[in-house]
């Protein structure tokens, strides 16, 4: 009706849950493959609905850009560590949250560990416990952020 053509090499199957049926997809003529992830609107989504694909996948990435943020900035000032902090490695964490929040406890030190790890490398901060390092610095833990994301949502 629109006119809009379907990108069939961006078409993929993917099956949820234990049946994994193995019979052929195609469009166009074009076989489309059987994954065992997929991205979807942002978030990585396993056949197994665990978000720990997804977080491991972000976890990563904003590893990668805090220590870019503490090897890029010549000035070590907490306050102006912590503003890029939050305008550029936190919302790769929460981005989505509601919909891959997660509840085992190992996937939550996951994503707490990269403020924990970026607060800690701050200078002057480093022999502080993570709640007087995130009291000092005014930042609340990014689990409770997560559950306010839930709770506007709801």
């Amino acid at each position: 009706m629109w006119q809009l053509l379907i990108s069939v090499n961006k078409c993929c199957i993917l099956h949820i849950g234990s049946d994994t049926s193995s019979r052929p997809h195609h469009i166009n003529g074009s076989d489309l493959p059987t994954v065992k992830t997929c991205r979807d609107l942002g978030v990585l989504i396993s056949n197994d609905l665990s978000p720990s694909v997804h977080i491991d996948s972000v976890v990563a990435k904003a590893h990668q850009r805090a220590n870019a943020i503490l090897k890029c900035f010549v000035s070590r000032d907490a306050r102006l560590l912590i503003t890029a902090f939050t305008v550029y490695v936190r919302p790769i964490l929460e981005f989505n949250c509601v919909a891959w929040s997660s509840h085992p406890k190992q996937d939550i030190e996951k994503v707490e560990k990269v403020q924990r790890r970026f607060t800690k490398r701050l200078r002057g901060f480093a022999n502080l416990s993570c709640s007087e390092r995130l009291h000092k610095l005014e930042l609340g833990s990014l689990e409770l952020r997560r559950l306010y994301f839930d709770l506007y949502m709801c």
